[in-house]
């Protein structure tokens, strides 16, 4: 089977289902974010540090790609079986961060990213996660109801989990976290 397949040199390309639409459309701007945030989680994941998360990290991945596999898929697709998100998804996130937060010190000042490679791979995941929420809220108010609700809120606790587990591994490559002091 070729990868190429020369549909998508006109500019447009295909939702799950079928429909051509524009590769400048939301819906591809928003799994295209999904997308690269999943490389960045890679990167994340491949990092020494994150030897004890790897199977956390590579989860997260399968989540993803299906919430990409979600967000490429007409409002109607019923031709193939689409992955879902549930609760415990998220649960699992907030129970990560819990456990984690209880092996940090509490936040007392704004922190800057960086600090190491590894911590800088994190924050740069946290950043695209961000984007990635934006899009996707702004793609569910373009489209209604049909964004599912909880990808946006598995999106949104992603990046929470992201910032702790960069405060995680300051304290496990023990580098200090650089903090922010504004100018006055």
């Amino acid at each position: 089977m070729k990868i190429y397949t020369k549909t998508g040199d006109g500019g447009s390309t295909s939702l799950v289902g079928g429909t051509r639409v524009s590769k400048a459309n939301l819906r591809i701007e928003t799994y295209g974010t999904i997308d690269e945030l999943n490389s960045w989680i890679g990167l994340l994941r491949d990092q020494a540090v994150n030897e004890s998360r790897r199977d956390l990290l590579k989860e997260i991945q399968d989540r993803l790609f299906t919430i990409g596999s979600n967000l490429a898929s007409e409002s109607d697709q019923t031709k193939k079986k689409i992955p879902d998100l549930i609760e415990s998804d998220i649960e699992l996130l907030e129970n990560e961060m819990d456990k984690i937060d209880a092996q940090i010190e509490p936040m007392r000042f704004f922190i800057l990213p960086g600090g190491n490679q590894s911590i800088s791979f994190g924050h740069l995941a946290r950043t695209v996660c961000r984007r990635a929420e934006r899009l996707t809220i702004r793609l569910s108010e373009a489209e209604g109801e049909y964004v599912n609700e909880l990808i946006i809120k598995y999106i949104n606790r992603l990046s929470d989990y992201l910032f702790v587990l960069c405060r995680m591994m300051h304290k496990e490559l023990q580098v200090d976290e650089i903090a922010w002091k504004p100018r006055v």
